[in-house]
């Protein structure tokens, strides 16, 4: 039946074929040039993350804006007249960006200890280092030593300070939102009503293309704030950074991973073929097949808009590696019977090959499919993502290269292989050797990866900060370390305490008893909202947190009640002062000061931290656990409500996901891979044999990991999928090449040589194509990319080591086709 499709359509009308494959990808051509990158946050988080809509809630309540930093550590001190008129010209250019709202910096910063002075006085009179003349060495003592600004607004070694860039409020990205979960909970609960299913596929359409225009924006803003910056590094040394821009880096160095890929992978692809065949028609054949599948995948990826995230960026290296190993099979297949009829006709050996291919290629690429199609099982969108496109892509790739092979041979005339290559790999020589002598050996080796790798698993950590995604040689590395070091830390976490108190209370606590005072305090609410109650609790988690070594700066309504009460004669501030801060307080200070750390109309207030990304004892799920198991007791009130919020919750939910989404991937393709294992040889135990040959190199994954203290992080928990997927074509191609030869004699170690002979080049082939195109990804400016690679490249080794020693080992040991004419052999 295969035969006589492929004879009517392929063989017979290979122009027509081509043709209409060729139509086919200039359509999907088309749709690649709308491949899109996403580097956003919102890719690191899970779906449906009851934090995530609390942290976008939180918010919406307080002065909160988006903005990027700049670290600034001039020459001359900071202090000097020429430093801070430098920095007065930097502000100045900076604020006339069109998307930036305002710059906070030590010119513009309320002095409040310089001299120190009466709080009545401060409140009609703010003074800046800017719009006054203040004593500096004064100025620099409130700088190192205030709560306000110590190890925030200038480092501990008044070196460095910080120009804080907030960003345009940007209401209509958090009214896309809103409109978007309103109609996507009723998705999930299948209440919807198709009126609202057409709304929410408009709302989907309109805030892509809303984003993008941001997108577009803020990386405008951000090349237009290091043009100006690049003007003043010869006086001061300066670092930009900010989530936003490490998502715009991010996209840059995606898209800079794509072309190097690409490129790279494409020249060693004809460097290792020429090496190994030395004909031209095994380089220029087998490069327009990934060609056209590599424009395929882009155009599908374009079609159904799935973007290209950090987790996806590889794909082009991968749609590239499968697609070579599916025809490097076809053309070693072609050679070998080539070589051994002479006088075939190129028709016979065109169908022969693909006859004979077709079957274990199409059942190994069914399990890479179910490999890929594995991840879709997480709760990580970018990595669900990488499930649907590769499995699409390699679907793909199978269906171009069994067309297009067969048609472009059958137009040419026959290839002989009297040019036979002189590239003879000892990998088969010295397995065939090793499988026939040194059995004992192998299987003790095996058994030795297994407790290595065990052993190393229960060292495994989920871990991984933003700072260590980058090179240190890159400026993001830099600047982030700058930041994290002299400035307080980096990824935000915050504390929000929600009152319960009851305006009765306050009533009862105030002293009014009739209706009219209860109606003098409603009006006047904010001035009985400071209770000392609120600002002791506050104040208690405040002291609390700074006690933790991980976090860095924290910020709160204590802060100002500290540096309040160094300006009230050493006396604390009472619910009168702190009401009168808030209501006479000029807005551009109140913003800085007040307003992001509490909210009286909600009865909540916000206690900020940023954690120190780089410090190496870092455990993030440990350290929350810490806090939340430790607040209760800290708070020691149950009128007082706790909930830790903001990326440091949202991105350690991500990582904790990862272990549930490694069990499910795994366990999904171990299932998958011995049903499709059965069917295609109809044995359980050559099924259990195939498992346990792929189990073993897969399960050094975690042992390295552990052992080296490599983070379980949003790539590296892809490589066991994406390995076994791929390694797995060399275990299907060998047990179907080995049943082949066994036939022929009944002789297990025979059928082992002749398979080693023929087959076993062919997986040397691939595995080395495969190893080769992995290890470019050490070209990365990404760190996770690197250890993806490099990662990878030792698997895929162990792979081929386990197909070529291991599986014939226990093929010839288990005798799973029976015992006719079996040798005796000491294992």
């Amino acid at each position: 039946m295969t035969k006589k499709i492929f004879d009517l359509t392929v063989i017979k009308h290979p122009f027509k074929t081509v043709f209409i494959l060729l139509l086919g990808v200039i359509f999907l051509g088309y749709y690649s040039t709308k491949l899109e990158i996403d580097a956003s946050s919102e890719t690191l988080l899970l779906d449906n993350d009851k934090d995530l809509q609390f942290a976008r809630k939180v918010s919406k309540l307080y002065y909160n804006p988006d903005f990027l930093l700049i670290t600034y550590s001039p020459k001359e001190d900071l202090l000097s007249e020429e430093s801070l008129k430098t920095l007065k010209k930097l502000s100045d250019e900076l604020v006339k960006l069109e998307n930036i709202d305002s710059v906070t910096s030590i010119l513009n910063v309320p002095l409040l200890q310089s001299p120190v002075q009466k709080l009545s006085k401060l409140v009609d009179n703010v003074r800046t280092l800017e719009k006054s003349n203040p004593n500096k060495e004064l100025v620099k003592k409130e700088f190192l030593e205030s709560e306000i600004y110590k190890n925030a607004l200038v480092s501990a070694d008044f070196k460095t300070t910080a120009l804080v860039l907030n960003l345009k409020e940007n209401k209509e990205y958090f009214n896309f939102i809103d409109k978007r979960k309103e109609l996507l909970d009723k998705k999930r609960a299948n209440t919807i009503s198709k009126e609202e299913l057409i709304k929410l596929n408009q709302i989907q359409i309109d805030f892509k293309k809303f984003r993008d225009i941001q997108r577009a924006e803020n990386s405008q803003t951000i090349s237009e704030i290091r043009d100006i910056i690049s003007k003043y590094q010869n006086e001061a040394s300066l670092f930009l950074g900010g989530v936003n821009m490490i998502a715009d880096d991010i996209i840059t160095f995606v898209k800079n991973d794509l072309v190097i890929y690409g490129s790279t992978l494409i020249l060693l692809l004809i460097f290792i073929l020429w090496i190994i065949f030395k004909q031209s028609i095994w380089i220029t054949l087998p490069l327009l097949i990934c060609i056209l599948s590599v424009v395929s995948t882009a155009g599908a990826l374009g079609f159904f808009a799935w973007e290209v995230t950090v987790i996806s960026s590889n794909f082009i290296a991968l749609q590239l590696i499968i697609t070579i190993s599916i025809v490097l099979h076809l053309i070693v297949r072609y050679r070998e019977l080539s070589s051994k009829y002479k006088h075939a006709s190129q028709y016979k050996l065109v169908i022969n090959t693909i006859l004979s291919k077709l079957n274990p290629s199409f059942f190994a690429i069914i399990t890479t499919i179910a490999g890929f199609g594995s991840l879709v099982l997480s709760g990580i969108q970018p990595v669900k993502n990488l499930g649907w496109m590769m499995s699409t892509g390699i679907a793909i790739s199978l269906l171009i290269a069994f067309i297009v092979f067969p048609a472009i041979l059958i137009l040419l005339k026959r290839v002989n292989s009297t040019k036979e290559s002189n590239f003879k790999l000892n990998t088969i020589s010295i397995s065939t050797y090793l499988v026939e002598n040194h059995g004992k050996k192998i299987i003790l080796g095996s058994i030795l990866v297994v407790i290595f790798s065990l052993t190393g698993t229960t060292k495994l950590i989920v871990e991984n900060s933003f700072i260590n995604y980058f090179k240190e040689s890159t400026q993001i590395y830099k600047g982030m370390k700058v930041i994290d070091e002299n400035l307080g830390g980096t990824t935000p976490l915050d504390v929000v305490l929600t009152f319960k108190e009851e305006k009765q209370k306050k009533k009862q606590e105030s002293g009014f008893d009739s209706f009219e005072d209860e109606f003098a305090i409603d009006s006047n609410d904010k001035q009985y909202w400071f209770t000392k109650d609120k600002l002791d609790a506050i104040t208690r988690v405040h002291d609390y947190l700074e006690t933790i070594d991980e976090i860095g700066k924290v910020q709160s309504l204590a802060t100002l009640t500290k540096v309040g009460k160094l300006l009230n004669e050493d006396k604390e501030l009472d619910s009168f002062t702190l009401a009168l801060l808030y209501n006479k307080l000029p807005p551009e200070y109140k913003k800085i000061i007040l307003s992001p750390y509490i909210n009286i109309e909600n009865n909540q207030a916000r206690i900020t931290t940023r954690i120190i990304d780089s410090n190496p004892e870092l455990r993030r799920d440990e350290l929350l656990k810490k806090i939340n198991s430790e607040l209760p007791k800290v708070i020691n009130s149950s009128n007082i409500e706790f909930r830790l919020s903001n990326l440091m919750v949202l991105y350690n939910n991500m990582l904790q996901s990862l272990f549930d989404s490694q069990i499910k991937t795994l366990g999904f393709v171990v299932v998958i891979l011995f049903i499709m294992f059965l069917i295609l040889f109809r044995s359980v135990l050559i099924a259990t044999i195939a498992i346990l040959v792929n189990i073993v190199p897969i399960s050094i994954i975690f042992g390295i990991m552990g052992w080296l203290n490599i983070p379980l992080d949003i790539m590296t928990i892809t490589i066991a999928a994406i390995s076994i997927g791929i390694g797995v074509d060399d275990t299907i191609h060998y047990i179907h090449r080995f049943h082949e030869e066994y036939k022929k004699d009944h002789n297990y170690l025979e059928a082992m040589k002749r398979s080693h002979e023929s087959i076993g080049y062919a997986m040397t082939y691939t595995s080395l194509v495969v190893i080769v195109g992995f290890s470019i990804l050490v070209l990365s400016n990404l760190i996770p990319t690197i250890y993806f690679g490099l990662l990878t490249v030792i698997v895929m080794a162990t792979m081929l080591s386990s197909a070529l020693l291991l599986l014939p080992k226990l093929l010839i040991l288990l005798k799973p086709y029976g015992d006719k004419k079996m040798r005796t052999l000491k294992i």
